[in-house]
């Protein structure tokens, strides 16, 4: 691959709650084969105040206040959760928490960053995340859609039935 073909920027993997690891792992994998740096993004969609990120990576205070205690939290269990995946996040990868709609956050985020790709999951089974898909749509058909930058979807292993 030449200079000009290669990727160059930094993975975005888009992170929910309650993730796969083998999505993180995945992801990780990826970007120490491209030698680029990974970035941990989850999205809070029912807040629309400001980008939250840990203390010490923040740039600006909340535009709420009051609230600045409750915005660390996610931040913080998020963190110790990739962490227990990752190792402490420094030069190989970090974590960025966004708010808003999650398919316009994490583009967002890809275009300030200069992403080289986006990575998501394919989304969780079962007949109550099938209809969260349907009401809400698909991330990853959403981002398929939108992005002039590649989109990985990542699936979850097949359980093997013995």
């Amino acid at each position: 691959m030449s200079d000009e073909e290669r990727l160059d920027g930094p993975i975005i993997v888009g992170v929910e709650w309650n993730f796969s690891e083998h999505l993180i792992r995945t992801a990780a994998s990826l970007a120490a084969s491209l030698e680029e740096h990974l970035i941990c993004a989850f999205v809070d969609p029912a807040s629309y105040l400001t980008e939250w990120a840990p203390v010490h990576q923040r740039a600006a205070l909340s535009l709420d206040p009051i609230n600045n205690e409750e915005a660390e939290f996610p931040s913080e269990q998020l963190q110790q959760k990739l962490q227990a995946i990752l190792g402490s996040p420094g030069q190989t990868w970090s974590i960025r928490v966004l708010n808003g709609d999650v398919c316009k956050a994490l583009s967002r985020l890809a275009e300030n960053a200069d992403a080289s790709l986006l990575v998501v999951g394919a989304g969780r089974p079962g007949s109550l995340a099938w209809l969260d898909r349907v009401l809400e749509g698909s991330v990853s058909a959403t981002l398929i859609h939108q992005q002039q930058r590649p989109v990985l979807i990542v699936p979850e292993p097949r359980k093997q039935i013995r």
